[in-house]
């Protein structure tokens, strides 16, 4: 065996504590990632729940009865409706074809794609590696992902819809020099795309907001540059797995093409897949009412995140139009000048359409996932008066 000479102990003492200094800092670079991945922003369930009593669930049971006979006569929903409180379920329903060419039914254990809900997901995901100090709310985007183009464009502003960038969908679909919609686009081509073709933007970068999907295909590209690990396996890590979100995943087209639950028209007749289906982050995300109440409670858990960052989740980041609709970070709002506040996200996709509701003040959860095309999963928001002062104005045939 060869020895180390003495003289030599100390240089390599040195080299050690400097080797094993490098990667603590924030990213700065698009090719660092964090050697130890232990350290994700994991989410923690909430603890006991405060038990609800008996005459409170029938007290509020009779309209929110009332309600689901009305948007979906006859059990004509063909997807699952959760309203809880205190993480409590107090009411729920599945009714509906999962497949219809296999007879299946939807029940409590059918994940369905919940469309753009997914973005409150890959949000919570993003503010965790936020919060862990990985990265920076107004970090720039092109210290993370080197070859992004906008040089002023911040995570904060593609948390915000406030990049300006144009919807991919769109600039993938008109001109055959930008993609050939014969190949599947992932959230990688969209990013080259970005870097190099002329696509322009819908709007100078941090100026307005703008709804757009390209900015949750690029936050999930982020996570997947500081966590080192796919976008599924992350979101898994950080999320599903802790929370025992058991019938909760990322869609994968290798694996699951041939197994997911399908989306149907209105008619019945059901709806293929397309050329967009493998972008992730802004969609792509397969779950049930019921994990989806486990997640609620955790991101609502006390030490979710710290104190001055939720603030900035729940506070309306576009505010040069007076109004009261507003996006904070990964999260709908309606701020009415009374003071009440309405959050919430909304997800359309194919066939499938979706709405997540979370009555902070009340701890309440209100959801609806459907695979068949229909608007009235979004009429769940109407349920929100019977648990608080939420100032509404329904007209009777909305």
């Amino acid at each position: 065996m060869r020895f180390v000479k003495k003289a030599n102990i100390p240089q390599i003492l040195f080299l050690i504590l400097v080797l094993s200094s490098c990667g603590k800092d924030k990213t700065s670079s698009s090719d660092r990632t964090p050697e130890v991945k232990d350290t994700l922003g994991k989410m923690t369930p909430m603890g006991p729940e405060k038990k609800i009593t008996q005459p409170y669930i029938n007290s509020v049971n009779g309209r929110i009865n009332h309600f689901y006979n009305k948007n979906w006569p006859n059990n004509s929903m063909n997807g699952s409706f959760l309203v809880a409180k205190n993480g409590q379920i107090i009411f729920e329903r599945y009714n509906g074809y999962a497949n219809k060419n296999k007879n299946t039914k939807i029940t409590a254990d059918t994940p369905v794609q919940i469309a753009s809900v997914s973005k409150v997901l890959t949000a919570t995901a993003v503010l965790k590696l936020i919060d862990l100090g990985k990265i920076e709310l107004d970090q720039k985007v092109n210290t993370i992902l080197k070859t992004f183009p906008y040089e002023e464009c911040t995570v904060r502003m593609l948390l915000s819809h406030r990049s300006g960038m144009r919807s991919y969908a769109y600039f993938t679909d008109h001109d055959k020099s930008v993609w050939d919609r014969h190949n599947q686009l992932t959230n990688k081509d969209i990013l080259d795309i970005l870097a190099t073709k002329d696509v322009g933007l819908e709007s100078r970068v941090g100026t307005r907001f703008g709804y757009c999907n390209t900015n949750y295909a690029m936050l999930a590209l982020i996570i997947e540059k500081i966590t080192g690990l796919t976008y599924k396996e992350a979101m898994s890590q950080m999320i599903f797995k802790p929370l025992g979100m058991m019938h909760t995943y990322v869609f994968d087209d290798d694996k699951d093409r041939k197994s997911i639950v399908p989306s149907y028209k209105g008619n019945g007749a059901e709806i293929g897949f397309d050329y967009l289906d493998n972008v992730y982050g802004d969609k792509n995300i397969f779950s049930t009412v019921r994990d989806l109440l486990k997640f609620d409670r955790a991101r609502n858990a006390p030490g979710f995140l710290k104190p001055a960052l939720l603030k900035e989740v729940y506070t309306g980041q576009s505010n040069e139009r007076k109004g009261s609709k507003n996006y904070g970070l990964g999260i709908r709002m309606i701020n009415w000048e009374t003071g009440q506040n309405f959050y919430f996200h909304n997800g359309w996709w194919h066939g499938n359409t979706s709405s997540y509701i979370t009555l902070q003040k009340e701890e309440v959860t209100i959801i609806a996932l459907s695979n068949k095309m229909t608007r009235k999963t979004y009429a769940v928001r109407k349920l929100a008066p019977i648990f608080g002062d939420y100032p509404f104005k329904f007209k009777d045939d909305e």
